[in-house]
């Protein structure tokens, strides 16, 4: 804290540190700031020269410390983004591709760059008057291309599929615990009596879910993991029966969160009967499709998550397989009606006479209340490329995985988990000790010895199960511009990792 209070050194005269970026005079004050992080983001991603710098965690840190203490006055955004390129993990390069971590698109960074400079904040129209309007019209399109009515739908940008699912769950509690009880669930509490709440997702399901679950007084234990196939898909009858057996204890089916594109292998859980089931028991059905969503943006991919729009909510995220900036999160409802329950009305915000005056309020419809116009940089993107141009780089990132998947399983020390759903995929590297153990120490320590050499960011996962023999390699390719030769020498990278590892 010293560190940061401390008196900064003067600034040369002129230097526009205290100028805004708003206004008429902001272009023209950030034009040299913009100059000194290009220049600053070059030399940086110049000496990293890679996906990331070489080093230990600890000798980066010490690098970041140094620069951090050293940085002052008008050599500090040029020093201090330096050190951030420097240590940044770049998605854009081929070796770079471990995480659903995707190098955005130049036009959504610089769209939103005009966001920062204009700082619009959501929460009221008097804020965001332009920005409150592209938001509304862009939801009614990505609506429509999940396949809602627009008119009868709503939703609203999230900080990403963590608080979409949150979103979902919460609505599925009010209203299927509500209806049930006869009580405001959001007003009155869930009752401490009574059947108990119980949400049905797959095995393979993300954390967020039980996260949710606890977050909204339901408890982790309330979250009932169903069992996957191999290729880790949700099995219907193993749903069909957990349902079953939930109402024969006097238990409550609240909802079913159906997974479109898991995290590790981008498995689609089956849609439709998933939705049959919901309706049976009276359930709600959420399809967390953060990471299969851009599916929708492919012709040869959309039909993967057919069964998506008879779903009562949907979340999306377009800083996966949608090239954006962080934060890109959509959460979607089928019925604008069942939003009742996240409706707030705050005087200083969003007063009744205004709305009834024709001036519109996003506050009831996020979680939120101060927000970023993330929209835009979505709008931009949309209307510079179309989907068409957005469903070629997701066919471009699919044929990629699977010429990667190809390659791993033409290769004598390599093994396949599964073929790509989506960009993903799962192997591992067999060394001559062919012990569980032994193996996931290997590929663990292989992984290590990437990051630690600069060499490239491979994902590390564990199938389901217990014991040994578990550990896999993921591979998630989001860059529509590698090409299969840049794959096939990360593989070889992880081949020569494990060989050294074997050494050891």
């Amino acid at each position: 804290m010293a560190g940061l209070l401390r008196e900064a050194a003067p600034a040369s005269s002129g230097a526009p540190h205290t100028a805004l970026s708003g206004g008429t005079g902001g272009p023209g004050a950030l034009t040299p700031l913009l100059r000194t992080v290009l220049a600053a983001l070059a030399e940086g991603a110049g000496r990293r020269g890679g996906p990331l710098a070489a080093g230990t965690p600890a000798e980066l840190a010490a690098d970041v410390a140094r620069v951090f203490a050293e940085a002052d006055g008008d050599d500090a955004l040029r020093r201090l983004t330096d050190v951030l390129a420097h240590g940044s993990a770049d998605p854009a390069d081929p070796a770079c591709a471990a995480h659903l971590h995707c190098p955005p698109l130049a036009v959504a960074v610089a769209a939103d760059l005009a966001v920062s400079a204009l700082n619009p904040s959501q929460d009221s129209w008097d804020q965001a008057p332009a920005a409150t309007a592209m938001e509304t019209l862009l939801l009614g399109e990505l609506a429509q291309l999940v396949g809602y009515d627009p008119a009868e739908a709503a939703g609203v940008l999230t900080s990403g599929g963590t608080e979409s699912n949150l979103m979902g769950l919460m609505l599925a509690r009010d209203r299927v615990l509500g209806r049930e009880t006869g009580r405001q669930i959001e007003l009155s509490g869930v009752p401490g009596s009574g059947p108990r709440p119980r949400i049905f997702t797959s095995a393979a399901a993300h954390f967020s879910v039980q996260r949710s679950a606890a977050l909204l007084g339901l408890g982790e234990d309330a979250v009932v993991p169903v069992p996957v196939d191999d290729q880790l898909r949700m099995k219907p009858k193993a749903l069909a029966a957990a349902l079953s057996a939930c109402v024969a204890e006097g238990d409550l089916p609240v909802a079913i969160v159906a997974t479109a594109g898991t995290t590790d292998t981008g498995a689609v859980d089956p849609l439709r009967t998933c939705a049959s089931l919901a309706a049976q028991y009276g359930a709600w059905l959420h399809v967390d499709a953060a990471y299969g969503g851009g599916a929708l943006l492919s012709d040869r991919l959309a039909p993967l998550v057919g069964g998506i729009a008879l779903a009562d909510s949907v979340s999306l995220d377009w800083h996966k397989l949608g090239w954006q900036p962080v934060a890109a999160g959509i959460f979607l409802v089928k019925r604008a009606e069942t939003y009742a329950s996240l409706a707030r009305r705050a005087v200083y915000l969003n007063p009744q006479d205004d709305e009834e005056a024709g001036y519109p309020s996003l506050l009831g419809l996020s979680l939120r209340t101060t927000r970023r116009a993330d929209a835009f940089k979505i709008a931009v993107t949309l209307r510079t490329l179309g989907r068409e141009g957005l469903g070629r780089l997701v066919d471009a990132c699919h044929e990629l995985a699977h010429s990667g998947a190809a390659a791993v399983r033409a290769h004598p020390r390599l093994e396949l988990h599964a073929d790509p759903v989506l960009t993903a995929f799962l192997f591992r590297y067999l060394p001559e000790n062919t012990d569980p153990e032994h193996i996931d120490r290997i590929n663990a320590g292989l992984r290590r010895r990437l990051l630690r050499e600069g060499r490239a960011v491979v994902g590390r996962t564990e199938l389901p199960g217990e014991g040994p023999g578990r550990v896999r390699l993921k591979l998630t390719l989001l860059n529509p511009h590698t090409t299969t030769d840049e794959v096939q020498r990360l593989l070889d990278a992880v081949v020569a990792a494990g060989r050294a590892e074997e050494e050891l």
